[in-house]
């Protein structure tokens, strides 16, 4: 399922790397999967000529300059822009807190809706836009906020502001937010315990576990999961449901926010191949949410 994704850590400490290495752990693309994804590089343009279906899933990486037509789409004659061109793949956002606000704010709906419709005099253009979300940015101005190896130059006025280039109702939407340290050298020494094919597999593995419970649509995950639904489909033990309640009260989650959770500990606990959703699985989908500004 796509899991929104911000990576937080200092320079060199490997956030794009990990961003760009994402594809390589997606299973391809279905057939209606990816019919759909060509058409919209078709309609874009971007479509080789000699290339028949786009059958891997697509990556998407533009420059933290783009306008906002050039991310949603636009154009006179409308046209899909790259949330669209990362219909049912990765769109890669680094330096995430330079893009700007209102590009940012704009892709909000389109996050929940998963299509985006650019209106003209001529009419109305409707562009699918279903793609997982990931950025990458420093945990400060400076970038080295936390790291051992090298001391922060930020003051906290400034650290703030750097925080708040990301609004509340943006950040909200994110699934996933994860903390990168700096990698030390005998860490980046060593072989990878577990290769990119071995990582797909699972993942494969847990789509095909989501799409059983909606065998009526294709290419069904658990994001697609509405708030009805989660209740009888998470199947959530006694100790989990008490967990996330007391979260709720602490941290003053949102519905939204509890939804995602919710199928953020459905996910993980597909991976593990188990049946209901436990208190491990709960308390793993919460840590990854944002406590204030950390």
């Amino acid at each position: 399922m796509p899991l929104d994704i911000v990576i937080l850590g200092p320079p060199g400490a490997g956030k794009t790397m990990l961003a760009r290495r994402l594809p390589s752990i997606l299973p391809p693309l279905r057939r209606a999967e990816a019919i759909e994804v060509t058409k919209v590089h078709s309609v874009a343009g971007t479509l080789p000529v000699e290339r028949g279906l786009i059958e891997s899933p697509p990556f998407r990486a533009p420059h933290h300059g783009i306008s906002a037509a050039g991310l949603l789409g636009g154009g006179s004659r409308p046209s899909p822009g790259e949330i669209s061109l990362a219909h049912r793949g990765v769109l890669f956002l680094d330096e995430l807190p330079e893009f700007r606000r209102d590009v940012l704010e704009g892709i909000r709906q389109p996050i929940e809706e998963k299509r985006v419709t650019i209106v003209r005099v001529g009419g109305a253009s409707t562009f699918p836009c279903d793609f997982l979300l990931v950025g990458a940015m420093n945990p400060c101005p400076c970038g080295f906020l936390g790291d051992p190896r090298r001391s922060c130059r930020c003051d906290a006025s400034e650290r703030a502001r750097y925080c708040r280039k990301l609004s509340g109702p943006f950040l909200d939407r994110i699934d996933l937010h994860v903390a990168v340290p700096a990698v030390p050298w005998e860490d980046l020494a060593r072989r990878p315990a577990e290769s990119s094919a071995s990582i797909r597999e699972r993942v494969a593995a847990a789509r095909a576990r989501a799409a059983l419970r909606r065998p009526d649509l294709p290419a069904f995950r658990n994001a697609d999961l509405t708030g009805g639904e989660l209740d009888s489909v998470s199947d959530l033990e006694a100790a989990g449901r008490r967990l996330l309640s007391a979260a709720v009260e602490r941290f003053g989650l949102s519905v939204r926010a509890l939804h995602r959770s919710l199928k953020v500990a459905r996910t993980v606990a597909d991976l593990e191949g188990a049946e209901r959703v436990g208190a491990p699985h709960v308390a793993e989908a919460l840590s990854y949410r944002p406590r204030g500004e950390s």
